[in-house]
């Protein structure tokens, strides 16, 4: 089956007033708890999980993206460093198992029932579009 990603800002900050904890940035304690988590997660060779320089949620706290091919992307912010990690992956199990990449709002942990920042429609695989022709 093919790869699924959660892609996890590094640079995100630690809270809305605060850049910085212990001299780290809230996206890097997400990650670091995503990773750790992840060792014991049934679907951790279905997943890649890939640190990212920046989602453009500069900002809010820590966002992060759920992407596979022929599904709408997910992205969420306003996630708390150190208690979101669980949350994410259940998410991205549920995100997994959909056929569309539709996670509806009242099926997702309550933490990320609010603050998703995007949903990307998958890229048209049956045709491009030709604006001359169309």
């Amino acid at each position: 089956m093919t790869k699924h990603a959660l892609f996890v800002c590094k640079s995100c900050l630690y809270s809305p007033h605060q850049r910085e904890y212990m001299g780290k940035r809230g996206g890097w304690y997400l990650l670091d708890r995503l990773l750790s988590l992840s060792e014991g997660w049934q679907l951790r060779a279905s997943f890649v999980i890939q640190p990212v320089e920046c989602l453009s949620a500069c900002k809010r706290p820590c966002a992060v993206a759920l992407a596979a091919p022929h599904k709408t992307t997910l992205m969420f912010g306003d996630l708390p460093p150190l208690e979101s990690a669980a949350a994410v992956l259940q998410l991205a199990s549920q995100y997994y198992n959909s056929t569309d990449g539709i996670v509806p709002r009242q099926e997702r942990p309550e933490i990320l029932q609010k603050g998703i920042l995007a949903r990307i429609p998958p890229f048209p695989q049956e045709r491009q579009c030709n604006y001359e022709n169309d």
